[in-house]
Parts: C-alpha cells; sequence; structure tokens
C-alpha cells in the first residue's frame, strides 16, 4: 500500500482545526455538527489541499462513530431465509423440493438443522442470489 504525503499549510490547517474543533465523537448532537461542517465542505468545488484533509478526517470520525453507534449486525442464514419467504410471501410448503422433505424443511425453519452446502446452493438459485447468503 502506497501513501501519499500531503503538502499542508500548517498555519491554514490549524485555523480550519480551530475553527471546526474536529474530536472523537461521542453524541448524536457532536456527529450532526460535525456531519455539517462536512456537507458544508462538500458543496464547494474547489477545497483546498487543508480542506481536503479536514473533509478526510471528519469523514474517518463520522464514519466510526456510525459504526460503534448503530452497528449493522450480518443476518443468519435462518434470517435471511425467513426474510426472503416472507418477501415473496412464500411458506414452508413451497420450499419441500428444495430441502428434500417436509420433515427437513421444517426442522430448518425452526433452527433444529443447519443449512447445508448443497441447500444453500439450491437456496441461491431459487430466489436469485449468493449461496454465501445461507451459509
Amino acid at each position: 500500500m502506497s501513501t501519499m504525503t500531503i503538502e499542508l499549510d500548517a498555519k491554514t490547517y490549524g485555523k480550519l482545526l480551530g475553527r471546526t474543533l474536529p474530536h472523537v465523537i461521542r453524541t448524536d448532537e457532536e456527529c450532526e455538527r460535525l456531519t455539517n461542517e462536512l456537507l458544508r465542505l462538500d458543496e464547494r468545488e474547489d477545497l483546498s489541499p487543508e480542506e481536503k484533509e479536514l473533509a478526510e478526517l471528519l469523514t474517518v470520525l463520522i464514519d466510526e462513530y456510525e459504526e460503534r453507534r448503530y452497528p449493522i449486525r450480518k443476518a443468519t442464514p435462518r434470517q435471511t431465509l425467513h426474510h426472503l419467504m416472507e418477501a415473496r410471501k412464500l411458506t414452508q410448503k413451497d420450499l419441500w423440493k428444495l430441502f428434500g422433505s417436509k420433515g427437513i424443511t421444517s426442522e430448518v425453519f425452526h433452527g433444529k438443522r443447519s443449512i447445508s452446502k448443497a441447500q444453500a446452493k439450491k437456496l441461491a438459485l431459487f430466489f436469485h442470489v449468493t449461496a454465501d447468503l445461507f451459509i
């Protein structure tokens, strides 16, 4: 990974930092304030190197806060199956042929049995998604 050194005017950058006061974000209000600062910079066309650096710093701070405050949890294979079935208004009966029997379908549906790789491939073809969602 190559690193690029950006020449910043310390005095200009210091003034920007002093006006903006970026720091680790701990509240939604702080996040909103710094987001507004970032949006203000994004509206401008010709940013100085110092403003670009500030915008990148604000982006890192905002992203880190949002990931910490609002983590996105990966759905389990069973949750994914339930969601896809609900979205298409399907019942267990609609998947019997994919799983091979009523019993296996019921066990997978109720979390008593995990989805096998072969079943994941069949489900992926059926729902037009990647098999990784079911593994």
